[in-house]
């Protein structure tokens, strides 16, 4: 059996809402479009019929793909965390490395993650170093450059 992929409400509910604009609005719209473009005769130099067999294509990709991935979900709400001590799912975590250099982290599912954010996987090997650390404990993280050791300087869940 597949783990549950966690998720936080928020992104959740961006996943949800992908889905329901996809499958209520645009694939109504193209189908539309398409019905269109079939009855203006040749289909094959047609463009907004060949385009819009390919853009249906991909919608239904990504619709299957989104349908798949809400009935895994396991949505996890990080302001319900009781133990606020130590780093969980959905924890934002302040880290130092040997330099002093800090970064602050949020530990959220693989299709919440943007790293530019500072969202990072809960899968990521950081992510993985910092799973039930608390405040002061030296975490070692083995990245593709070698090892580097950070310090959990700080914890926070929403409130």
């Amino acid at each position: 059996m597949d783990a549950p992929l966690y998720i936080t409400p928020a992104g959740y509910g961006r996943m949800r809402a992908e889905y329901q604009r996809l499958y209520e609005v645009e694939r109504p719209a193209l189908v539309e479009t398409i019905s269109w473009a079939a009855g203006n005769g040749d289909r094959s130099e047609n463009g907004d019929y060949i385009y819009g067999r390919k853009r249906l294509r991909e919608i239904d990709r990504t619709l299957d793909r989104l349908s798949k991935k809400l009935a895994k979900i396991q949505v996890v709400d990080p302001a319900k965390q009781p133990d606020r001590s130590r780093a969980f799912f959905g924890a934002t975590v302040t880290v130092a490395d040997e330099d002093g250099t800090e970064r602050v982290v949020t530990l959220v599912g693989e299709d919440e993650a943007e790293a530019a954010a500072g969202r990072i996987s809960w899968h990521s090997p950081l992510a993985r170093a910092l799973r039930g650390a608390a405040v002061g404990n030296l975490r070692r993280v083995t990245l593709p450059g070698g090892s580097k050791d950070y310090e959990v300087v700080a914890i926070g869940y929403p409130a």
